[in-house]
């Protein structure tokens, strides 16, 4: 038992433990002191976002698919175009309340019925946060060799039924280990990590992008490539690839309210982001196109992958400036990678798992459980063993797209912007947001309606043969997942209307000012003098 208690987060004495599941520093409204980021955070946290490994090869499916370079960019444009409000949306009670993804999740699926949609995001983060790591390790890997070739030539003394070498294990477990000190820090600060990433990583992506034209005298034979592809094909396949855009933010979409409840004011986290995405993500995208259409003329094949690309810039006894030049822009691609790791993975999860264990886990606890999963998932080895494990990765957003649909409903158009801040955080029966026994229903019949209806063309995305009319649903699985949860969650509200409907949209806390009991009992704590609970009224009361 005291064990336990060790392990325990700081907390107020004789909480019940309802209360103790409910709230812990993390979980709480963000204190003022610490809406720290503004508009340029959040416009700097995009253009780090999107330069990674992933980014750059997005156009490659495309063009792979039958698309011509420039169809493939109007694609990436219109993709992350779209997907931006979103983000938008589901960021706005964050940005207002400062409350983060599970807390903004109890509003519409229950006090303990959000804790399904949590699980789902934390796992998600965890298994990604490994996948990214691995590709982390990859650039660690060119980093290396360009400091000292014969790393490339270390013996392997692992057995192959590990699925790596000593080598690529090496690399793995080095950049596992420099993203740890990142985790400690807490979200209103690392907005300083992608401060830095905004500067270095656009200054290694220009300088590798001029640094192959010139090599190959030329943009390269992709650029003057036609598409393949012609009529109803080419509009699906245009479809298909917008689509993929779409898909990859899922997470990111669902989980916006993490990052906007450090924002200064709500106004921060809406035109930043929605500018910033589509022109950030594109113009990335835009320099793979190059970079790998001029891979062309250099080494005689279209090389996607920048990192491919730049151990082949190592092979056959490269000069000094050229193992320089690859040295900088592998560890300004490390940088990159750890940045997206951070925002996308390691945060998310730490504040998922807060909300799934608030006893025991805080925001930076959570982080290190991600990385401790991360390497104990050994992801080279699914990576290698399952081609198709990146596309049931990225099919789950069919899942994230329904949970985003029911919360960004609930917001707008069931109680219209009215939040009971108080009700967030205590089991009270007659609370907002304690529907029936702390779950409701209505989010989760629409959160299955919205997976239903793509999990036949799921099911076509993992290798099975399913009709072409399923296919064409599963194509545009986020609109199909977002839009038959955001009714179906609608109609039941119309139809049984949840406590606290609102008829005019109005953003406040109708819980402000109320001496319930909750908000009694947090105060008497307080005045035994308490500093940490006194801070825990204020917030309470927003």
């Amino acid at each position: 038992m005291h064990f336990l208690q060790a392990l325990e987060v700081s907390h107020a004495e004789g909480l019940s433990t309802s209360e103790m599941f409910l709230a812990n520093e993390d979980l709480l409204p963000v204190p003022e002191e610490k809406w720290t980021w503004a508009s340029f955070n959040f416009f700097a946290f995009w253009v780090a976002d999107s330069f990674n490994v992933n980014t750059w090869m997005i156009a490659s499916s495309m063009v792979q698919l039958g698309l011509s370079w420039w169809q493939s960019w109007i694609c990436v444009w219109v993709g992350y175009g779209i997907v931006a409000p979103f983000i938008v949306l589901n960021a706005r009670p964050g940005a207002v309340f400062h409350t983060v993804f599970p807390v903004v999740a109890r509003t519409s699926f229950g006090l303990w019925g959000s804790l399904w949609p949590t699980f789902n995001r934390a796992a998600m983060a965890c298994i990604w946060y490994g996948v990214q790591s691995s590709i982390g390790g990859s650039c660690m890997l060119v980093m290396l060799r360009a400091m000292w070739p014969s790393v490339n030539n270390i013996p392997n003394h692992l057995p192959a039924s590990s699925g790596t070498t000593t080598r690529d294990f090496m690399c793995f477990f080095l950049f596992w280990l420099i993203s740890l000190p990142a985790i400690w820090f807490p979200i209103h600060k690392i907005r300083h990590l992608f401060t830095l990433k905004s500067i270095v990583a656009p200054t290694a992506g220009i300088i590798f992008f001029i640094w192959c034209i010139i090599k190959a005298k030329g943009v390269g034979p992709i650029i003057h490539q036609k598409g393949t592809l012609h009529g109803s094909d080419l509009a699906w396949a245009m479809v298909v690839s917008l689509m993929s855009c779409i898909s990859n933010m899922a997470t990111l979409v669902t989980n916006a309210p993490d990052f906007a409840s450090r924002a200064k004011t709500p106004s921060a986290a809406l035109l930043p982001q929605l500018i910033s995405v589509p022109i950030t993500f594109s113009l990335v995208s835009f320099i793979g196109i190059i970079v790998s259409s001029s891979s062309v003329a250099i080494f005689g094949e279209a090389v996607w992958s920048s990192i491919d690309l730049l151990g082949m810039f190592l092979d056959h006894n490269p000069s000094s400036a050229t193992r320089f030049g690859v040295w900088f822009i592998s560890a300004s691609f490390i940088i990159a990678q750890l940045g997206t790791n951070i925002s996308a993975n390691s945060i998310s999860a730490g504040c998922d798992l807060t909300a799934l264990f608030p006893r025991f886990i805080n925001i930076r606890r959570g982080g290190y459980v991600a990385a401790i999963v991360g390497l104990c998932m050994m992801p080279w080895n699914l990576l290698k063993s399952s081609n198709n494990f990146t596309t049931y990765l990225s099919a789950y957003s069919v899942f994230l797209s329904s949970i985003a649909g029911v919360m960004v409903t609930e917001y707008y158009f069931v109680r219209k912007g009215h939040y009971r801040v108080a009700d967030l955080y205590t089991a009270r029966r007659d609370g907002w947001y304690y529907y029936t026994y702390g779950v409701n229903f209505r989010a989760y019949a629409a959160y299955i309606s919205g997976i239903l209806i793509n999990v036949v063309g799921f099911a076509g995305a993992t290798g099975r043969s399913v009709p072409i009319a399923a296919t064409r649903i599963y194509d545009m699985s986020f609109f199909t997942g977002f839009g038959v949860s955001a009714i179906v969650y609608y109609g039941l509200n119309w139809v049984a209307p949840a406590r606290g409907m609102a008829e005019r949209f109005e953003e406040v806390d109708v819980s402000a000012g109320e001496k319930d009991e909750a908000e009694e009992d947090w105060s008497e704590r307080a005045s035994e003098g308490r500093e940490d609970v006194k801070e825990d009224v204020k917030e309470v009361r927003v």
